[in-house]
C-alpha cells in the first residue's frame, strides 16, 4: 500500500513563541536575530524533505509570535513548494519572503507552496480542525505513539508541538478543550525537530507494515 495513498493528509503545526514576525532578521543568525528562527526552520526540513524528494502530503504551519508584529502565521505546502533545500537558510529565506508581504487575515501566497496570513494557535486550530482529523499534542509523558498507532491509523492527522519553550498554559488549555490525544515519540524530551522526523518515520512504518 502506497505512503499516499494511505495517508490522505499530516499536518504539523509548531508555535514559535519568540520568532521574529517580520523579514528583518540575518539569514546568517536566525537563532539571534529571528528570534530562535532556526527552530522553526529546521521543523520544516525535517517534516518535508526525504532523501531526493519532498514529502508531498505533508502540511506544516508555523506559528510566530515574536516581536513586532505578533501573530503570524506561515504555512509550507509539500504538494506545491518550490526553492526549497535542506537547510536552514534555504528555509529562513522563504519565511523571510514571506513576511515581508503584507499579511491579512486570509492566506497569501508569497512563493510557490508558501503562504501568510494573520492569527494566532487558536485561529488556526479551528480553521485547520475538521470531524475527519485526529488531533495529536507531542508531549513527554503522553502515551506511546506505537501504542497508539498500533491497530488504527487515522487517515487525517494533525501533530501540534512547542519550540524550546514548550507550550503556555494557555494554548494547553486551547489544546485540551479540543480534545486532543498527548502522545510522545519516545521515553526522553527531544527537541521539535527530532520529534518531526520521528512522527513521519512512525507513520512511514505503519503505513509499509499496514
Amino acid at each position: 500500500m502506497s505512503y499516499a495513498f494511505y495517508i490522505t493528509m499530516l499536518e504539523f503545526i509548531v508555535v514559535g513563541h519568540k520568532a521574529r514576525t517580520d523579514g528583518n532578521f540575518n539569514l546568517n543568525d536566525l537563532p539571534g536575530s529571528g528570534g530562535r528562527m532556526d527552530i522553526l526552520c529546521r521543523c520544516v526540513n525535517c517534516a518535508l524533505f526525504l532523501s531526493h524528494d519532498l514529502r508531498r502530503d505533508v502540511v506544516i504551519y508555523l506559528v510566530l509570535l515574536g516581536e513586532p508584529d505578533a501573530p503570524r502565521i506561515v504555512k509550507f505546502e509539500g504538494k506545491n513548494v518550490r526553492y526549497l533545500n535542506p537547510d536552514e537558510r534555504s528555509s529562513g529565506s522563504l519565511i523571510k519572503k514571506a513576511l515581508e508581504k503584507s499579511a491579512i487575515p486570509r492566506w497569501r501566497e508569497s512563493t510557490p507552496g508558501v503562504w501568510i496570513r494573520l492569527g494566532d494557535f487558536a485561529d488556526l486550530l479551528e480553521e485547520v480542525l475538521t470531524d475527519k482529523k485526529s488531533l495529536f499534542y507531542l508531549l513527554e509523558d503522553g502515551g506511546d505513539i506505537r501504542d497508539e498507532f498500533k491497530e488504527n491509523m487515522p487517515e487525517y492527522t494533525v501533530f501540534v508541538m512547542g519550540d524550546h519553550t514548550g507550550m503556555t498554559p494557555e494554548e494547553e488549555t486551547v489544546i485540551q478543550d479540543l480534545d486532543a490525544k498527548t502522545i510522545n515519540v519516545g521515553p526522553i524530551s527531544l527537541h521539535a525537530d527530532h520529534c518531526i522526523i520521528l512522527v513521519n518515520n512512525e507513520i512511514d512504518r505503519t503505513v509499509t507494515t499496514g
